[in-house]
C-alpha cells in the first residue's frame, strides 16, 4: 500500500531551485495537503498547504518564491523552490488533514512521512 513518500530534496546553492515531491495514498486525494519543515531543536513550520479544489496558502517566509501543486491523477503533490536560501535549509516533508478539504489550517495537519533534506549553501 502506498503510504507518504517524499522526495527530491539535495543541496543547492543559494539562489537555485529545487522540486519536492510526495506521493500520498489515493485516500487523501480530496483533503488538505501541505508541506512542512523542521530543524533539529525546532518546532515544525508550515511552508505551503494546498486544499483539494486547489487553493493555496504559504508562510510568510516562502511566499513569491516557493509554489505548491497537486496532480490529482497521480495522487502526488509538489513544492517547487525557487531563489533558495540558506534558511531554507531544513527536513521538508508532507501532511495530510484527514478531517479538511476546502480551507486548510496549518496547525491541524498530521506528518505525513519521513522527509526529505534539503540544504542551502551561501
Amino acid at each position: 500500500a502506498v503510504q507518504f513518500v517524499e522526495s527530491g530534496g539535495g543541496s543547492v546553492q543559494a539562489g537555485g531551485s529545487l522540486r519536492l515531491a510526495c506521493e500520498f495514498p489515493a485516500l487523501y486525494n480530496r483533503n488538505c495537503m501541505a508541506w512542512f519543515r523542521q530543524v533539529p531543536g525546532d518546532e515544525r513550520e508550515g511552508v505551503a498547504s494546498i486544499s483539494g479544489s486547489g487553493r493555496k496558502e504559504y508562510s510568510e517566509d516562502v511566499e513569491g518564491r516557493f509554489t505548491v501543486s497537486r496532480d490529482k491523477a497521480k495522487n502526488i503533490i509538489y513544492l517547487q523552490m525557487n531563489n533558495v536560501v540558506p534558511e531554507d535549509t531544513a527536513t521538508y516533508f508532507c501532511a495530510v488533514d484527514p478531517g479538511r478539504t476546502n480551507v486548510c489550517y496549518f496547525r491541524a495537519f498530521q506528518r505525513g512521512g519521513q522527509g526529505t533534506q534539503v540544504t542551502v549553501s551561501s
